[in-house]
């Protein structure tokens, strides 16, 4: 069930990838529901997602909390 939560969480990250505010907003939501080590994960496709879109870099703000 967590696994998929993570896959859930990628899936939305990707589609509204186009707004930042509601990037971050995402962002932040999967860091309270996501266990550790399933955030340690989402940091490296974020970071993935940040080489295509250099704006979304400000949501490692809330990776890093």
């Amino acid at each position: 069930m967590a696994r998929a939560m993570l896959e859930y969480t990628k899936t939305i990250l990707h589609k509204v990838s186009f707004d930042v505010s509601l990037f971050c907003k995402e962002v932040q939501k999967a860091v309270q529901r996501l266990l550790p080590y399933e955030i340690e994960e989402l940091k490296l496709f974020i970071l993935s997602l940040v080489q295509q879109n250099p704006e979304l870099n400000q949501s490692l703000v809330y990776l890093n909390a």
